[in-house]
C-alpha cells in the first residue's frame, strides 16, 4: 500500500482543490435531474478528471458546479443536499486523513491542518472557544464570488465525519453562513439539526468539546495516518501559489467593506512595494484603479443578484460612501440604474 500511495504524489500539483472533493458529484447531479453535460461543460470541468482522485481542479472551476448544478436542476439547495450524503472516506486523502487519526479530536484538528493541501485560496481552522470548538472555513479566491452551493457541502461532510463516529443524531451547537437567508432555509435547520445563521462574516460549526474528547476513531491507524499526511502535503506543496491578479482582487475585495483600496495597503498585503504592484499590473495590461474597478463591477452583479438585498445597502460593500456614487457607477458599467436593471431582471 505504501508505494501505492507514494506513487499517487507524482499524479499531478494541486492548484487548486483535489477532484476527491467531487466524488459522486457526477452521480448526484443526475439523481437531482440535471444535465450532467451541461453542468460540467459551463463549469469547464472534464468529467474525466473526476475519475483521478489526486488530479487538481481549478478551484474557479469546482465551486461553478454546485452553483450551476442548483441552477439548472431547479434544487436551490443542492449543495445542502450534496453535502448531506458526502461521507468522509468520498474525500479521499483528507477523509482517511480524519478516518486514521486516534480521536475524534484528533481526527478535527488534523482534518482542519491538512485541509490547505486538499484546497488552495481557503481559509480553514479550528478555533477553541472554551465549551467548543469553532470549524472556520471561508473560499478566499478573489475571483470566486458565487461559493454558497460550496458553503454548505462544505458544512455538510464535516458534521459527517462527526457523525461517522457519534452517529446520524449528533447535531453541532451552532451552524453560520456567510451568505444571505435562501428561500428554503428551513432545511437547513433540519439538515444540521442545529439553529443556523445566515449573512455572518465567515461560514462556521460550533461543536461541543465535550462531544468529541475521548472519543476513539473506529479506524484509527497511527502508521497509516502518517502516510495519508505525508501523500496529501506532497500534492500541495507542489501546488502553484494563485496568480498575482487573483491575490490582488482577493486583497482589493477584502479591502472594499473599509471604503476605498489604497495601493499601499494592497502592495503590503501582497509583500511588494507600490512600484512593483503597478509594475507586475502593468505586465498584465491593467493599472491598479483598473482593477479595483474591474472587482467592484463583479462584486456589484454578486450583490445584485441576491435580490434579498437592497439597492441602499451595496454601497458601502464596494467601498462607495454613497448610494449615488454606486448608481453612476452602476450605470456606467451597464447603461442601466440598479433598480432599472432588478426590474429587467437580467
Amino acid at each position: 500500500m505504501s508505494a501505492s500511495l507514494l506513487s499517487m504524489a507524482s499524479l499531478g500539483n494541486n492548484v487548486g482543490v483535489l477532484s476527491a472533493a467531487a466524488s459522486g458529484l457526477d452521480r448526484f447531479i443526475e439523481g437531482q435531474g440535471g444535465d450532467l453535460d451541461r453542468i460540467f461543460g459551463r463549469a469547464g470541468i472534464d468529467p474525466e478528471q473526476l475519475r483521478h482522485p489526486t488530479l487538481s481542479l481549478a478551484l474557479t472551476n469546482y465551486c461553478r458546479v454546485p452553483e450551476e448544478a442548483a441552477r439548472q436542476s431547479g434544487s436551490d439547495n443542492f449543495g445542502l443536499h450534496y453535502g448531506q450524503q458526502f461521507q468522509p472516506r468520498d474525500l479521499g486523502l483528507l477523509g482517511y486523513v480524519g478516518l486514521f487519526s486516534s480521536t475524534l479530536e484528533e481526527a478535527l484538528k488534523n482534518f482542519a491542518e491538512a485541509f490547505p493541501y486538499h484546497q488552495h485560496s481557503t481559509l480553514i481552522r479550528l478555533v477553541d472557544c472554551g465549551e467548543c470548538y469553532r470549524f472556520d472555513y471561508q473560499v478566499r479566491h478573489g475571483a470566486i464570488l458565487d461559493r454558497r452551493q460550496d458553503a454548505e457541502l462544505t458544512m455538510g461532510m464535516a458534521v459527517n465525519l462527526v457523525r461517522h463516529v457519534l452517529g446520524r443524531d449528533w447535531a453541532p451547537r451552532a451552524v453560520a453562513f456567510e451568505h444571505e437567508r435562501p428561500e428554503g432555509w428551513q432545511e437547513h435547520g433540519a439538515a444540521f439539526g442545529a439553529p443556523v445563521q445566515f449573512g455572518r462574516p465567515c461560514n462556521f460549526l460550533l461543536v461541543p468539546k465535550g462531544d468529541v474528547q475521548g472519543r476513539a476513531m473506529p479506524e484509527r491507524d497511527p502508521n497509516l495516518l502518517f502516510l495519508f499526511q505525508d501523500v496529501i502535503r506532497r500534492l500541495g506543496e507542489q501546488g502553484n501559489r494563485p496568480s498575482l491578479l487573483e491575490e490582488a482582487g482577493t486583497q482589493i475585495r477584502l479591502a472594499l467593506a473599509q471604503g476605498e483600496p489604497n495601493l499601499e495597503c494592497i502592495s503590503e498585503q501582497l509583500e511588494l512595494t507600490p512600484a512593483g504592484l503597478q509594475r507586475r499590473l502593468r505586465e498584465e495590461g491593467l493599472s491598479f484603479s483598473q482593477l479595483v474597478e474591474q472587482t467592484r463591477r463583479e462584486l456589484a452583479l454578486h450583490y445584485m443578484r441576491q435580490r434579498q438585498r437592497p439597492i441602499s445597502e451595496l454601497a458601502p460593500l464596494l467601498g462607495y460612501s454613497e448610494t449615488s456614487a454606486f448608481s453612476r457607477a452602476f450605470r456606467r458599467w451597464f447603461g442601466v440604474s440598479p433598480r432599472q436593471w432588478r426590474g429587467d431582471d437580467r
